[in-house]
């Protein structure tokens, strides 16, 4: 169901594009728009897990640094049928974690330290079988395929202030503009947004099955998320927020249709309602 969204919004994401470029500049703002948002995320998407790594101080690590750590990684890896990524350390003490990469060929792993003396065995086990699945369901992909069009309508919604839109007889509407500019950035955030809550359902989704125990991925969820609010992250930013296995900068009420991911009260009530099986 939520790849099924996933698919439905990215098809309203492309849609409010369309609708916006044909309505103020016909193709060719589409086209121009297009190929801005493909240059900026298609260098994001290639290089972005090395700006990662760096912004968050992450050390890749051997077998000998983190044994229990590496064997989790790599025994999940092996149930998943995906070549074994590079694993990282993050030296903060607030537990946390994402995955990232561009295919499984090339994903990396990284944990805080914190989450190592937080958690339990199973419980690291299923936060790390959540990231697996990202990596399984490629959402680096996803979610750069989302960040293109985000960023091809703002550029658009960023053009109506300054050319502003014409009707049919030649005359220039700045109100128009002035509600394409204001309007436009905020529906590509919300689907945006929106989006990447879906692919962190699939992701719980698929550490369930893969570890075969929800419960220990919900009892995670809640560890992290009350250790996040209580201690955020020192280098938590707003560009890889998205990336972490709980948001290190959420919110309630309406912030929270801005939320890159679901409630946490929500997905560990998904995960407790799920069948544990023995493994």
């Amino acid at each position: 169901m939520n790849g099924v969204k996933t698919f439905l919004l990215i098809v309203a994401m492309t849609g409010v594009l369309v609708l916006m470029g044909g309505y103020l500049y016909g193709n060719a703002g589409v086209a121009l728009a297009l190929a801005i948002g493909l240059i900026m995320n298609g260098v994001s998407y290639f290089f972005s897990d090395s700006i990662v790594l760096a912004s968050y101080r992450a050390r890749i690590i051997t077998p000998a640094d983190a044994p229990e750590l590496y064997a989790i990684v790599d025994n999940l890896a092996r149930r998943a049928g995906l070549p074994m990524p590079r694993v990282a350390i993050i030296p903060d003490e607030t537990p946390n974690a994402f995955a990232t990469g561009r295919n499984p060929d090339h994903a990396v792993v990284a944990v805080t330290a914190g989450i190592m003396r937080t958690l339990s065995r199973q419980e690291l086990e299923g936060v790390l079988g959540h990231e697996m699945g990202h990596i399984k369901n490629r959402d680096i992909l996803i979610g750069s395929l989302a960040a293109v069009l985000a960023q091809a309508i703002m550029f658009l919604s960023h053009l109506a202030l300054w050319f502003t839109p014409r009707d049919e007889e030649g005359r220039s509407n700045p109100l128009a503009g002035i509600a394409v500019y204001i309007l436009g950035p905020i529906a590509a955030m919300m689907l945006q947004m929106a989006i990447s809550r879906s692919r962190e359902y699939l992701a719980d989704d698929y550490s369930a099955r893969l570890t075969g125990r929800p419960d220990m991925l919900a009892s995670a969820l809640s560890r992290i998320s009350g250790y996040n609010q209580a201690v955020p992250m020192h280098h938590a930013e707003p560009a890889s927020a998205h990336m972490m296995i709980v948001n290190p900068l959420s919110g309630g009420g309406i912030s929270s249709l801005f939320s890159t991911h679901p409630p946490i009260a929500k997905r560990i009530e998904r995960l407790n309602g799920m069948a544990v099986e023995a493994r």
